[in-house]
């Protein structure tokens, strides 16, 4: 006992801060074995879907929805997860025919106020509206209920409602976003073509819009059918194309991201200002190679108003990040990947102001991962490195519940080669 009272005594401040750092490295690494990461459901290609490319919603009672955007009919599905026992169950929802009820779910689906479930498919509907060289069909917005009767099965598909087609020329065409609501109940998105009379181009070609630029839109109920006026038509020269959706501040304003053109030719983050019936569009910061663009994701705000997204970047060209910017257009990189390997999806912040999200590509086995961005010193942390058994390509939202728990999608790799269900438990 002497001994060793004596060496740790005259330990010099050196060594003493070595044998700090050392135990809280294993602290750390304790932590960090403490998560748990479990496939919940791997796609299968058939009847449940594959390649959900977006993220999961939660109800109240801890059930999880999700949309695959291919598989089954080969159109894409709704899907539902609820716990039984120690595990989870999968069902099936809806399945897409690829008609008039819509084709290939990409966005994320959103509870509406009276509780129903809301989301968007990039093709389908008004077929004959819409035939671009990959498109059928111009997409539609479409709403989920339980089935009006007894279902004779728990199998028995929801009924599905299309409240919306797009026709591409006046109301845009290929919705790749989420839906949200307003105080009173209207609906407001985006859409990634369609709405200007621009002869249509690949988005970067350097000519105009690809397949026109795009619109914001809002629904209105009115006599029980839901109107739609563009609220906004995008311009090649304030940025266009948007494949992210819309985020109101508390004002009313409207914020959001366009993927192509724009002034630095990477696309813009803008603002929309109510205007009467309609908004007026300012562009808060427009991308160039050096600070990221061609964002694809939905904006997030804190309780301060800042606005935070990322880009995945491009391979030999420029790197993906993570920023923000606050709505007068003051705007940070808060952390640079490697080319090509910033997040794809949306971010998620939680109570104290980390961002969660996910990577495409990179990581240890390069599948992917999922991270964490602590606030204030925006500290990058690996939470989970994808190693294609368990998914691979992530590019949905994370979703973070109560109790600190995250869930979210691969859209590929899995056990059967089609995407997975995943959950990451603290």
């Amino acid at each position: 006992m002497t001994s060793q009272r004596r060496v740790t005594f005259h330990l010099s401040f050196p060594v003493l801060a070595l044998a700090m750092l050392c135990v809280l490295t294993i602290i750390a690494a304790q932590a960090a074995q403490a998560q748990t990461f479990n496939v919940l459901h791997s796609f299968t290609g058939g009847g449940d879907g594959a390649s959900p490319a977006a993220g999961l919603i939660m109800d109240g009672g801890g059930r999880l929805y999700g949309t695959a955007s291919a598989g089954a009919a080969g159109y894409g599905t709704v899907f539902r997860m609820a716990r039984s026992g120690a595990g989870w169950t999968f069902t099936p929802l809806y399945t897409f025919s690829g008609g008039s009820d819509g084709a290939s779910p990409a966005a994320a689906l959103t509870f509406g106020p009276e509780g129903i479930i809301y989301g968007t498919t990039q093709f389908g509907g008004d077929l004959s509206a819409c035939q671009e060289p990959y498109w059928t069909g111009c997409g539609v917005v479409f709403q989920l209920t339980p089935p009006s009767t007894p279902p004779r099965s728990a199998l028995a598909p929801w009924d599905e409602e299309v409240i919306f087609q797009f026709n591409f020329w006046s109301s845009g065409a290929v919705p790749s976003s989420e839906v949200i609501f307003d105080a009173a109940g209207n609906m407001y998105g985006t859409t990634f073509g369609g709405g200007s009379t621009l002869d249509g181009h690949y988005p970067g070609s350097g000519e105009d819009c690809g397949y026109h630029c795009g619109v914001a839109y809002r629904l209105t109920k009115t006599n029980g059918e839901w109107l739609q006026t563009a609220v906004y038509l995008f311009t090649e020269d304030t940025g266009s194309n948007p494949f992210a959706g819309l985020v109101f501040d508390q004002q009313g304003n409207l914020y959001g991201a366009d993927s192509y053109t724009g002034p630095g030719g990477y696309g813009t983050i803008f603002k929309l200002t109510p205007s009467g019936s309609s908004f007026v569009e300012s562009t808060l910061h427009s991308f160039f190679t050096g600070d990221g663009g061609w964002v694809y994701s939905t904006l997030v705000m804190d309780s301060a108003g800042n606005l935070y997204g990322g880009n995945p970047g491009y391979y030999n060209h420029f790197d993906g990040t993570v920023f923000s910017i606050n709505t007068n257009g003051g705007f940070s990189t808060l952390y640079r990947f490697g080319e090509g390997a910033g997040p794809y999806g949306s971010l998620t912040i939680d109570s104290a102001g980390n961002l969660y999200g996910t990577t495409e590509i990179g990581g240890a086995n390069n599948y992917g991962t999922v991270f964490k961005l602590t606030h204030g010193s925006w500290t990058y942390t690996t939470i989970h490195d994808f190693a294609s058994g368990d998914g691979c390509a992530p590019t949905g939202k994370v979703l973070l519940d109560a109790n600190g728990n995250l869930y979210g999608t691969t859209s590929g790799c899995g056990s059967n080669g089609h995407g997975t269900v995943w959950e990451i438990t603290p």
